[in-house]
């Protein structure tokens, strides 16, 4: 089972996934944990020039294929790999990072995005997204205080405010796959909904 988690930065994805692996783990699951972008050598070396505070005259398209660039290698190397192993995969962001951010936040083409996300995935979709939502200024308050800033973090807020709002039009595109969790709650109050929902997925151990 492939599992996505999406939101802002800032919404608490990171520690939430590690508190649901731990938890798994504990119950008897076989399961990787990964990120976006990173995850292999390559990959990690693509995300610090997509992060890089210098790298402001990136424009979007660039933006577009460096993400997709490390998305191939991750999706190769390690994701697909692992699924077919029988592996539950956990992963910290995913295409609709993509059409949400690049698609949504810059207003690039959804259509194009699609296509070239199914080459750099092989098509490859999860099976559960959850959606950690957050109030912009809030997500952005939140991560001015943790210090690892970024250079997608300082766009302006009229981008993240674009960005929410495709991640909630995406969710309602398929509401079969996502959940959408209220990022606001307690961390115990969000990983309880996040361990209910997957574990009601999963074979029992």
């Amino acid at each position: 089972m492939f599992i996505t988690f999406e939101g802002p930065d800032g919404s608490g994805k990171t520690s939430q996934i590690a508190a649901l692996a731990k938890h798994l783990e504990q119950l008897g699951y076989s399961l990787l944990t990964t990120r976006e972008p990173g995850g292999t050598v390559i990959s990690d070396q693509v995300r610090r020039v997509l992060f890089d505070l210098k790298n402001t005259t990136m424009r979007p398209r660039t933006e577009i294929l460096l993400f997709q660039a490390s998305r191939a290698q991750l999706v190769e190397e390690v994701i697909r790999p692992k699924l077919q192993q029988g592996t539950l995969v956990l992963c910290d962001r995913y295409a609709d990072s993509t059409l949400a951010y690049q698609g949504y936040g810059h207003r690039m083409d959804l259509v194009q995005l699609r296509t070239v996300i199914h080459f750099a995935t092989g098509g490859l979709k999860p099976d559960l997204t959850f959606l950690l939502d957050l109030d912009v200024e809030e997500g952005l308050r939140r991560r001015a205080r943790g210090g690892d800033w970024n250079r997608l973090d300082a766009y302006e807020l009229t981008f993240h405010q674009r960005v929410r709002q495709g991640y909630h039009e995406l969710a309602h595109e398929e509401p079969e796959r996502w959940v959408i969790i209220d990022a606001s709650q307690s961390f115990a109050q969000v990983q309880a909904v996040l361990r209910e929902t997957v574990l009601s997925r999963l074979p029992p151990r």
